[in-house]
């Protein structure tokens, strides 16, 4: 009769660990792992050359898509907060704005309304926030359409200007 090892049951398996950037190589660990491949050479059976020159390659490699990915990330920062001045614009302007609201189990129906915009903010993950002067936060996909706001003592442009010019 054959048994199973209770070594080997599902429950007496070790957890996994999550990995962390720390255990990553990067490129000062690539090039001391380089040199110590250098210097522990057989004199007798030196290193391929072409061998030296492909790993050379790699290492430049690496640097550049390291440095590449530090100016991606600079042009991102710098792209975000020139959202947040461009959006703060809308500050003081009439926006209309949509929202989904459920009508039964079913249905849904787009409601329109139109306010004012009081304040801008980023939120962390990115996400602009319009906040209206009835107090509510809205997303800028809500938008639909933005206009100057009603001031009661500006004066509408007259459409017979061209009978003035006469």
């Amino acid at each position: 009769m054959t048994t199973i090892d209770p070594g080997m049951y599902l429950s007496n398996r070790p957890s996994a660990t999550n990995q962390t950037g720390q255990n990553m190589l990067g490129k000062d660990d690539f090039l001391k792992l380089l040199m110590v491949q250098l210097q522990n050479q057989d004199p007798s059976n030196p290193m391929d050359d072409k061998e030296f020159i492909a790993q050379m390659a790699t290492f430049s490699s690496l640097e550049q898509m390291t440095n590449m990915n530090q100016s991606i990330q600079r042009f991102v920062n710098l792209q975000t907060s020139q959202s947040l001045v461009q959006h703060s614009e809308l500050i003081g302007k009439k926006v209309q704005w949509s929202r989904e609201v459920q009508i039964d189990d079913y249905r849904t129906k787009t409601e329109y309304a139109d306010n004012q915009v009081s304040s801008v903010k980023l939120e962390k993950d990115g996400t602009l926030r319009f906040l209206l002067d009835n107090g509510r936060w809205i997303s800028n996909n809500q938008i639909v359409q933005i206009s100057i706001a009603d001031n009661p003592s500006a004066t509408p442009p007259s459409d017979n200007s061209e009978a003035n010019e006469e």
